[in-house]
């Protein structure tokens, strides 16, 4: 019945109808009588289309037929005409210049065979997509190796497709070809490309006779058409009247079928029990609601509420808003933490978008980055209640971590002092300064510490300098490995914690890889093997000797 209404609802919005929101009053009806009744709606709306879709497929047909009527019997009255001039043309030259009159009777003969004759001249007429013109022409060319003549006009007026129901652009195309074989390659190449052929008679009388009988079918079918809309628009109008209402109907009973599927019966079989995980902050909303589904339903049972104890693990729940919701988003596409265990998204708030920022560090782009997440924000119901594409609804949902990971990149952007990558003197002067005033780059070359260091962040001068590579690239290099090695640190000790929570002993990790993290202060020179080659060999658990 959902798949019925929803049709119904198409048929109607596809008509440009509306359905009444306030249903005209009716007696009430049970859910078979309904189901009934929407089916006998349902078969009269398709048959109603199918005749439908029958007649507007002939309209178009004829509407096609009349317009290559009209534009091919142009093209055949221009190709008469130059005929009968080339066959004045062709006298003059043979009685004038005194041609023998054997050859003057064959000649005259030539010019004077007809169309319907077997070495004659014969054409194909009909209809095309004007898109599709100059390669069906180019076609029609290559397979009777040039031996037609093809005209084409303009439609001048866009045309329902008969197969799809479009409006396109079309053209009306004559082929001249001489040959039965030629005839069948033509036929074949019009039908791969789709194109409608209409037979057109030579003769101007016999045109304009069918013109006329293809104009007075073309308007039957328009009054008939007309009067097939009226009465499926009534018949819309009468469902529209009490869709709103069946659509409730079918709704709640559905509701109501799919919490029964939840429910088991008891040993008796005289009642139904149902079984399930609720937050212990929500067990009083839980019998509230149930006391007031009772009052309301007229019941002379209540409803039982009781506490299980069970062995099975909880499922994990975390309380989010529309702050914390993308966050924990984003840390469940990696793992969804067990029952009791620390909610890793609770630290991502801040280290997610620091760590972006670490890497971004523009606070150029992260002003952009700001004023596009304060759009978002300041409009969030407007965007809630519409449906965004795959794009925006994935940047309206992330808002927030958009929002954090601006402000970070504008503070992250300040102490690398990069306004899109290019350095300002905001926090005061530069403390180096050119030895000698007349150098002529005073900013790169020959700089001196003249004063105290930049107050914030990196110190403009070091831009275009010698060493601006080496020093901004190992800047920025050792603070993503520092800030990535704190953050994996802290997941570590989280993990310690979970396990010594749980009495996991064999889940606790030592942490052994934080020895390899040091200075080298020593600065000794020996032939010492490659530290990653020891790291393998403890991953992989090899038993041979490690390299001296």
């Amino acid at each position: 019945m959902s798949r019925k209404l929803k049709f119904f609802s198409d048929q109607i919005n596809r008509a440009g109808l509306r359905s009444s929101v306030r249903p005209a009053l009716e007696p009430d009806i049970d859910l078979e009588e309904l189901e009934a009744r929407l089916g006998e709606h349902e078969h009269e709306l398709l048959e109603m289309n199918t005749n439908s879709d029958k007649l507007k497929q002939t309209y178009n047909e004829l509407l096609e037929f009349k317009l290559v009527l009209s534009k091919a019997g142009h093209i055949l009255a221009s190709s008469h005409s130059h005929a009968a001039s080339a066959e004045h043309e062709l006298d003059e030259n043979i009685y004038d210049n005194g041609i023998h009159e054997g050859n003057a009777y064959l000649l005259e003969q030539g010019v004077h065979q007809g169309a319907h004759g077997h070495s004659g001249v014969r054409f194909v007429s009909g209809i095309i997509l004007k898109s599709k013109a100059l390669a069906f022409e180019r076609m029609l060319f290559r397979a009777t190796r040039g031996n037609m003549l093809f005209n084409q006009a303009s439609a001048g007026e866009p045309v329902t497709d008969p197969i799809s129901g479009e409006e396109v652009e079309k053209a009306v195309f004559v082929v001249f070809f001489s040959g039965e074989q030629a005839k069948a390659k033509i036929l074949k190449i019009c039908d791969s490309f789709g194109a409608s052929c209409y037979p057109v008679p030579e003769e101007m009388v016999k045109q304009r006779q069918i013109f006329n009988e293809v104009s007075a079918r073309l308007s039957d079918l328009e009054v008939t058409l007309d009067a097939g809309i009226q009465h499926r628009n009534k018949a819309l109008e009468s469902i529209g009247s009490q869709l709103w209402r069946w659509t409730i109907m079918v709704k709640k009973e559905k509701a109501v079928y799919d919490t029964l599927n939840m429910l088991n019966f008891d040993v008796t079989k005289k009642c139904l029990v149902g079984e399930g995980w609720c937050p212990i902050f929500a067990k009083s909303q839980i019998k509230d609601c149930l006391q007031r589904s009772t009052i309301h339903s007229n019941s002379q049972v209540g409803t039982i509420f009781h506490e299980m104890d069970t062995i099975e693990s909880p499922p994990t729940y975390f309380r989010t808003d529309k702050f914390t919701n993308a966050f924990q988003e984003i840390v469940d596409a990696y793992g969804v933490a067990r029952y009791q265990e620390a909610n890793p998204a609770v630290y991502s708030v801040v280290t997610f978008p620091f760590l972006f920022a670490v890497m971004f560090g523009d606070w150029g782009h992260g002003i952009c980055l700001l004023l596009g997440a304060l759009v978002l924000i300041l409009r969030e119901k407007r965007f809630s209640s519409q449906k965004l594409g795959s794009f925006m609804e994935l940047a309206f949902g992330g808002r927030y971590v958009i929002l954090l990971m601006a402000i970070f990149s504008i503070y992250c952007g300040l102490i690398y002092n990069e306004f899109f990558s290019v350095p300002f003197h905001i926090f005061g002067k530069s403390a180096y300064e050119c030895r000698d005033k007349s150098c002529s780059d005073a900013h790169t070359f020959g700089l001196i510490k003249v004063r105290e260091p930049y107050p914030f962040g990196v110190d403009p001068s070091w831009r275009g300098s010698r060493s601006e590579l080496p020093f901004l690239n190992s800047l920025k290099m050792k603070m993503s490995i520092l800030m990535g090695v704190a953050q994996m640190n802290l997941g570590i000790v989280l993990s310690y914690f979970d396990a010594r929570y749980h009495g996991n002993a064999l889940d606790i990790r030592c942490c052994i890889f934080l020895c390899i993290f040091s200075s080298d202060t020593a600065k000794i020179e020996r032939n010492c093997s490659a530290l990653t080659v020891h790291i393998l060999q403890v991953s992989i658990h090899t038993t041979d000797d490690f390299p001296q």
